[in-house]
């Protein structure tokens, strides 16, 4: 299998032969990672079911964090899931890889579309799954926001789309999402709502597909699916707890598939998840943290703040130039936006990850204006 060389390993190769200013402090805000304390309340319970260590997980999860998941869904969405409307995976980077390759394995010639820019574990997938790739492009001219065409929907076997979108900090309203989950009937294909910074926004909260589903009368999810993560919801990204849900025809097979790929997430884990996932103070903490991040780009930068995700979409005038000046100058790192996507359209914006405290974020914020200026 030929995989592109992951974005971060491009950046590295970029700035390898750079020395930065050691004016500064070394400062990274490229990868999605929150740099907050994960909330004492979920350490604490990781370590009181350490005992649980001596127990093997059932691959199709433990009722607790499957029912904390599905009360998530019913408070957040409206939605009330059923137990074969939901399957909690060992985060959703696993699930993204091996779903395709569940899905799409009997296709005679699979196709998969997905939204580009994207989350490089789309494309590692489809080459996984030998499909061939539609790309969905987000430009500056449609808004980033994807653009049903029904002839390439009509080849699809798979759809994945990322609203709230992850890079270019795009949404969907519920009447633009509802047309995608009629397409999924319509033209009769799979489509995924990659949905994990839907509980990152700055003022009302982005819809799900699956609310959408329901918009449009498909009570039964048919072709609708949805994934999630506490990742960036409760700055726990080493818990590796997510989930899919939507269409239990499909779940159904796949949870027969999942029993033979060994990825059930261990006991104590579990444990932690449910705590997470079942409280929404932490969350709202979070938020906050990343208003007053978003408040002083606006003010710093004169941005205008996106309603979800914790990045920034700043356009330049190149991309890889971009990226090793500041570098150099400031001895910050951000991520060029052709390492994102495909095509020459996004060579000109960089995605800065608002992940650090008040403090750094500030810091470098300035030095982006300055270096601008």
């Amino acid at each position: 299998m030929n995989f592109e060389a992951y974005p971060f390993e491009k950046l590295t190769s970029l700035l390898e032969d750079i020395t930065p200013n050691s004016d500064y402090e070394p400062l990274t805000l490229t990868i999605g990672e929150p740099q907050f304390q994960t909330p004492d309340f979920i350490q604490k319970t990781l370590q009181d079911a350490s005992g649980l260590l001596n127990k093997y997980p059932k691959t199709a999860g433990e009722a607790i964090l499957k029912d904390a998941q599905k009360e998530f869904v019913k408070k957040r969405f409206g939605i009330t899931l059923e137990n074969n409307q939901i399957i909690p995976t060992f985060g959703t980077r696993e699930v993204l890889f091996n779903f395709p390759q569940f899905l799409l394995h009997d296709k005679k010639e699979p196709v998969m579309a997905f939204t580009n820019p994207f989350y490089q574990i789309y494309e590692g997938a489809a080459i996984a799954s030998r499909a061939k790739i539609i790309h969905l492009d987000l430009t500056k001219e449609n808004n980033f926001k994807a653009e049903i065409n029904p002839t390439q929907l009509k080849e699809c076997d798979l759809v994945v789309i990322n609203f709230p979108n992850n890079p270019c900090t795009s949404s969907l309203t519920l009447e633009e999402l509802s047309k995608w989950a009629k397409a999924a009937v319509d033209y009769d294909f799979v489509l995924i709502n990659d949905e994990c910074y839907s509980e990152i926004y700055n003022d009302k909260p982005d819809p799900s597909l699956l609310e959408a589903a329901k918009h449009v009368g498909n009570e039964s999810f048919k072709n609708i699916l949805i994934i999630n993560s506490i990742s960036k919801r409760s700055s726990a990204p080493g818990l590796r707890s997510g989930f899919i849900a939507g269409d239990a025809n499909i779940l159904k097979a796949y949870t027969k598939y999942r029993t033979y790929i060994g990825c059930a997430s261990p006991l104590p884990l579990q444990h932690a998840a449910a705590a997470a996932w079942s409280d929404e103070a932490h969350v709202e903490e979070n938020r906050e943290k990343y208003r007053k991040s978003f408040a002083l780009a606006k003010e710093i930068l004169g941005i205008k703040i996106p309603k979800s995700t914790f990045y920034i979409w700043l356009e330049v005038e190149d991309d890889l130039e971009f990226t090793k000046l500041l570098f150099k100058e400031k001895n910050l790192k951000v991520l060029p936006g052709s390492y994102l996507s495909r095509g020459d359209f996004n060579t000109k914006h960089v995605r800065i990850a608002l992940v650090e405290n008040e403090e750094k974020t500030k810091d470098a914020l300035l030095r982006i204006s300055e270096y601008v200026k």
